[in-house]
């Protein structure tokens, strides 16, 4: 596989990234991710398939992280795919950290009060992500070997000791090119933490009391 022209596409953090992957054809651009703007991913997006064409596998990066701009990357992805006939897979964006350390913690803000802990080895998913209070990923972090460094990919400064780290678009194209990981195929949807919080309107309500 390593000959196949790999685009990788990463959005669920502050930090987006794409990368082109052909042989010794490598390329990959980076941007601060404006959750509410999305115009700088396809601008970079739009300037790499215009340079190279179409590609033989698209790669996204699921998170955990931002629904929003993990869902747009798939999106673009859905639409490339339609008109190249490319493979289409999806990658826990935790698991592209580059780092020099095989194994590490993952955590990050799970929203309403909760954090998430995953644990990382050789660009694996082994662990997680699990749900904790503050507290209790507090102690979770005291029982672990202080040897292995905790990564998260916003700032958490209730946890001085995590250093911050983005996913890397790059990591996922060299990673895509391992046919013996474990990817996700498509329908692909982000990492949920937990089941999607759904908010009942009146007549909703009312219209499911009447079946």
């Amino acid at each position: 596989m390593s000959g196949m022209k790999i685009l990788a596409l990463e959005l669920s953090t502050a930090r987006g990234s794409l990368a082109w992957l052909d042989g010794e054809v490598a390329l990959a651009r980076e941007w601060p991710n404006d959750r509410k703007n999305s115009a700088a991913f396809f601008e970079n997006l739009d300037a790499v398939t215009k340079k190279f064409g179409a590609p033989d596998t698209i790669i996204v990066g699921l998170g955990p992280g931002s629904y929003a701009g993990t869902r747009i990357a798939i999106s673009a992805a859905i639409g490339l795919q339609i008109s190249s006939g490319a493979r289409l897979i999806g990658f826990p964006s935790i698991c592209a950290i580059e780092s020099a350390e095989a194994h590490y913690w993952m955590i990050g803000d799970a929203r309403r009060k909760t954090f998430f802990f995953a644990r990382i080895s050789t660009n694996e998913l082994r662990e997680g992500p699990e749900l904790f209070s503050e507290e209790g990923l507090k102690s979770k972090l005291l029982s672990l070997r202080n040897d292995t460094p905790v990564f998260c990919s916003e700032s958490l400064p209730q946890f001085p000791g995590a250093m911050l780290r983005y996913p890397s678009a790059r990591l996922l194209a060299r990673l895509a090119q391992d046919p013996n990981r474990n990817f996700s195929l498509p329908p692909l949807e982000p990492m949920y933490l937990r089941e999607p919080y759904v908010t009942m309107l009146p007549w909703q309500t009312q219209r499911l009391d009447r079946q």
